[in-house]
């Protein structure tokens, strides 16, 4: 992909931001100090104005003090139409925010390591409807909790009806919940059985399941274990399959599980919403190396960088001229996979790190092989059948194959579906269809 201009003189202020609107039109005027041939960038006075309109968003969401800094990405077709950044990185070292900033992904990482299991399936080492003890052999005594008495903490478990597959990793269904979302769960980490998900460590890995695998659907561990099934499948940690196989294809340098210290320069400082509203800089702590790499939420990336896998998983596979999945693999990937059930609602037992109830922007009901999927359109937004997913600290994406749109927006807040971050995403929805709905169509030469 071209570079795009360091600055763009159609923006100015407080914000960095660098756009290019992918429209032709005759009345178009472009200034001759960009020295921009006019065959590389075009843009009409409405495509402008739709696109001072994201801009604004970015704007006033830090001028607002909803979010101390924020950073937002858009692509159509095979073009970025938009890159913006917003407010402060580091408010202490007064940093301004950056396109390049560096921000933790948490739960994006899951689509991430999705795709990897994809590429196992697609080379015939990893079968979807095989049971995953096939390749993980820990799995074939997993048990699931089927009581737990709240006086003595003594678990009852048995053995379920089916043991959980690949495809049930994959689409959630497999039994593995997360135990700051489910009571029965929270109580069982409660007793010392297992420890804390949030200690850092694999060792809530030994979780048994809370129900029969694919009875319904529950957001949980699932995709950790399938961070292990890359790493026994494919013979390398997941850290080195993701670049070798994700990463340095589609040029995502800025994505890792250990990010080096010069990288770690351009990271986001976390805020945390107080009780009255207000939002506190958690005060920086030096990063440790990760103590296991987690394919359900361990990497930290960049808006660009992204952007640059939900612009392959729009593109079928393809990037460039790098091929990271088959086309096909895409399209199932993006099909609901999990029948009749739908997503439940979330109810969260963390509340500093995850507002009650837990929402997911674009009213998502249906679950594809690592993304959510709306099956009916969002007002003034995304198409129906758009993947989905986000991360705790904040941070979303979209992908809309109906409209050839895939979008990124970045904030480093807690907790996770604040309601000022919430309306802030919002917000960055409208306007993006506000933009693509003044644009001229894609060509499909």
């Amino acid at each position: 992909m071209k570079a795009l201009p360091k600055k763009n003189p159609l923006f100015h202020g407080a914000s960095v931001t660098r756009i290019t609107i992918v429209a032709v039109i005759a009345a178009a005027v472009v200034p001759s100090i960009w020295a921009v041939r006019a065959s590389e960038l075009l843009a009409s006075t409405s495509a402008k104005s739709s696109g001072r309109q994201i801009e604004q968003v970015l704007r006033n969401a830090v001028e607002q003090k909803k979010v101390p800094g924020v950073v937002a990405m858009v692509s159509r077709g095979d073009q970025v139409i938009y890159e913006g950044a917003s407010g402060k990185r580091d408010g202490a070292g007064n940093t301004p925010m950056t396109v390049d900033s560096i921000f933790r992904i948490a739960s994006m990482t899951k689509p991430i390591t999705s795709v990897a299991v994809m590429q196992l399936v697609e080379s015939g080492r990893v079968k979807l409807d095989e049971p995953a003890a096939t390749y993980l052999p820990e799995l074939a005594e997993v048990q699931v909790l089927d009581d737990l008495d709240a006086n003595t903490g003594k678990a009852k478990l048995r053995s379920p009806k089916t043991r959980p597959t690949v495809r049930q990793l994959l689409t959630h269904t497999s039994g593995f919940v997360y135990e700051f979302f489910d009571p029965q769960m929270h109580a069982y980490v409660a007793t010392g059985a297992v420890p804390s998900s949030s200690q850092g460590s694999d060792g809530f890995l030994k979780a048994p399941l809370l129900f029969d695998p694919g009875s319904r659907w529950e957001y949980g561990i699932s995709t950790d274990w399938l961070g292990k099934l890359v790493e026994r499948v494919a013979g390398q940690s997941l850290e080195d399959y993701f670049r070798q196989h994700i990463f340095e294809p589609l040029g995502m340098k800025d994505t890792f599980f250990n990010a080096p210290a010069a990288a770690l320069e351009r990271l986001v400082s976390l805020h945390q919403r107080s009780s009255d509203g207000t939002l506190l800089e958690v005060p920086r702590k030096p990063v440790t190396s990760a103590k296991f790499f987690s394919g359900g939420g361990g990497l930290y990336s960049t808006a660009g960088d992204y952007l640059k896998f939900t612009r392959m998983l729009l593109g079928g596979g393809r990037l460039g001229k790098a091929r990271v999945l088959q086309s096909p693999t895409v399209g199932e990937m993006a099909r609901n996979q999990i029948g009749a059930l739908t997503l439940v609602q979330l109810r969260s037992l963390a509340p500093q790190r995850f507002r009650d109830p837990l929402r997911i922007p674009g009213s998502l009901d249906k679950f594809g092989l690592g993304f959510g999927i709306n099956t009916k359109p969002v007002d003034a937004g995304r198409s129906a059948g758009s993947l989905a997913w986000a991360g705790a600290f904040n941070t979303f994406f979209w992908i809309d194959p109906s409209r050839r749109t895939c979008a990124v927006m970045m904030m480093q807040t807690l907790p996770f579906s604040d309601d000022a971050a919430f309306e802030v995403f919002a917000q960055f929805e409208r306007a993006v269809y506000e933009t693509l709905a003044e644009a001229p169509p894609i060509s499909t030469k």
